[in-house]
């Protein structure tokens, strides 16, 4: 029997799905457009701010962005296996993004990439365009989390509290059922991601952050957040000696990005200078001439 939800609770909504006409709008996709737009216009104003040239982040994102989806379903799929490949799977649906399901450590990882392609296009240089990125980064997060909101996912433990997520049956994992209402780790995560745009944007002014280090700690503090919402979830995850893999990925880029940090610290200090931020190349007749007395005769 299921019990009686707190008098106090988050509803959840009751469609994440509207038609116009033919087409589905969804709040999922909406929800992580819109956190793509933000992050390239603040990304954008922070990049003029340290000397770039205003379009050149719209330009790298033309690359970054597909990479990240790609990446972020790649990465999901990967971590999140056995319904699609597993036991009665269904392999088409790793294909159905729009159902949820991206991870952000492929998102990341697959970004960078793009990122560093559009970089090299434009002549710039990938670590001050990571800077400039990462707050945004954050704020995109805190509005693509409520995609899961709309799609009732990746919701905590039950609990009774008032600011419980009272979660429909037909979306309650198998022996949760005769609960209503548990932890919206969407909205402790997204709360989180705000918070760490806002120590990023300040951190950054006060101390002239560069040479990667507002992306390093962007890595630690996102990570030192996921890992206890992690401990939270109760959806379908592999683990590894009892714990979630994502626990164990957010522990080893949560060392990662503290020692980069660290080491940053003592031996790039400061902030890059305007002609830092760009590729350094050679003239063309210089190149030329490389090429010629290169060639054999």
């Amino acid at each position: 029997m299921t019990l009686t939800a707190p008098v106090a609770f988050i509803p959840s909504p009751s469609q994440g799905v509207w038609h116009v006409g033919p087409f589905p709008v969804r709040a999922y996709a909406l929800c992580i457009i819109a956190g793509i737009i933000f992050a390239i216009w603040l990304t954008d104003r922070r990049w003029v701010a340290r000397g770039g040239r205003s379009g050149t982040v719209a330009d790298i994102s033309v690359w970054a962005v597909p990479f990240g989806i790609v990446g972020g379903r790649i990465y999901h799929v990967i971590t999140s296996w056995e319904p699609y490949f597993g036991a009665g799977g269904h392999p088409l649906d790793a294909f159905k993004i729009w159902q949820g399901g991206l991870g952000i450590w492929g998102a990341v990882a697959f970004g960078a990439i793009g990122a560093y392609i559009g970089c090299r296009r434009q002549g710039v240089v990938l670590p001050p365009f990571g800077d400039a990125l990462a707050p945004g980064l954050a704020v995109a997060q805190a509005m693509g989390r409520w995609g899961n909101y709309f799609n009732q996912e990746l919701f905590g433990k039950p609990t009774t509290l008032p600011w419980g997520l009272k979660i429909d049956l037909a979306h309650r994992p198998q022996g949760y059922e005769q609960f209503a209402t548990f932890h919206p780790t969407f909205l402790y995560e997204s709360l989180w991601c705000l918070l760490i745009a806002v120590v990023l944007m300040r951190a950054d002014r006060r101390f002239q952050l560069g040479h990667f280090r507002v992306f390093l700690l962007y890595g630690a503090l996102y990570t030192a957040g996921r890992f206890w919402f992690e401990l939270l979830r109760i959806d379908d995850a592999n683990h590894i000696l009892g714990l979630r893999v994502n626990t164990w990925v957010s522990s080893i880029i949560f060392a990662i990005s503290v020692a980069g940090f660290i080491w940053s610290m003592r031996h790039r200090p400061g902030r890059e200078t305007p002609a830092e931020l760009l590729r350094h190349r050679a003239e063309p007749e210089v190149e030329e001439a490389a090429e010629s007395v290169s060639e054999p005769s």
